[in-house]
């Protein structure tokens, strides 16, 4: 059944206005009309039940009913560090890391990011990228939004020491492989570089953060596809991949 975020508190038995863009995908594409049932979520965990029962040409509303107690959280504990690449590469990278069960995620400008750009679209470039997280929980199930940081120079980042727990990168050059590692018993936060990767002092900067350098196969894979294929291979070592 589709479902539909809502950036306000739900709460059964409630009706409210559906957002411009739920409106859209509801009522224009779909061509759902009054009774019409779909599933509600507001980022804070379970879902509800809900039906339209007021649609117009320009808007409808929707009731929340019974509430599902439904928990689809990675027992990862999981944050992407992603140096900014271009267009659809970044969205299709963040787009896949909710997929895998990400909670948090850092953009992050590096020496070879080749996206720079002023304070004002940078907040353009970051309300675009909620949307990307919030349709990819809506397609795949997620009942709690992954929080979205600021970005950040990647230098900066790592002075104020803001990764927790495991901290990786990755590092084509690196001496382990994930295998190797002991299962941690808190957050991991993977560092994945631009495209031409991250330059050598970036590299031993990051090292002297407490970051492990880890390669992911003899292959050098694009940027938007090694976060991607390490992020599943770290779900299916320690996450929630039986």
């Amino acid at each position: 059944m589709t479902r539909i975020y809502f950036e306000t508190p739900l709460a059964e038995g409630t009706q409210l206005a559906l957002p411009e863009s739920a409106f859209r995908h509801l009522v224009q594409v779909l061509r759902m009309r009054q009774g019409d049932a779909f599933i509600a979520f507001d980022g804070r965990g379970g879902e509800y039940e809900a039906v339209l029962v007021e649609v117009s040409k320009r808007a409808a509303t929707a009731q929340v009913r019974a509430h599902r107690a439904i928990e689809r959280e990675s027992p990862l504990d999981l944050a992407l560090a992603q140096c900014i690449c271009k267009g659809e590469r970044m969205d299709y990278s963040l787009q896949k890391a909710v997929e895998l069960g990400v909670r948090r995620i850092v953009p992050l400008v590096s020496g070879r990011s080749v996206v720079r750009l002023d304070e004002e679209r940078w907040a353009r470039k970051l309300a675009h990228w909620r949307g990307v997280i919030v349709a990819a929980c809506e397609q795949s199930g997620r009942t709690r939004l992954p929080h979205l940081e600021p970005v950040q120079l990647l230098a900066q980042w790592l002075d104020e020491n803001r990764a927790c727990g495991e901290r990786l990168m990755l590092d084509p050059q690196g001496r382990y492989g994930l295998r190797a590692l002991a299962r941690p018993n808190g957050p991991v936060t993977l560092l994945v570089g631009p495209e031409g990767g991250l330059g050598s002092d970036e590299l031993a900067h990051a090292r002297r953060s407490g970051f492990l350098g880890i390669r992911i196969g003899p292959r050098v894979l694009r940027t938007e596809t090694a976060g991607v294929a390490a992020l599943a291979a770290l779900q299916a070592l320690w996450g929630d991949w039986d």
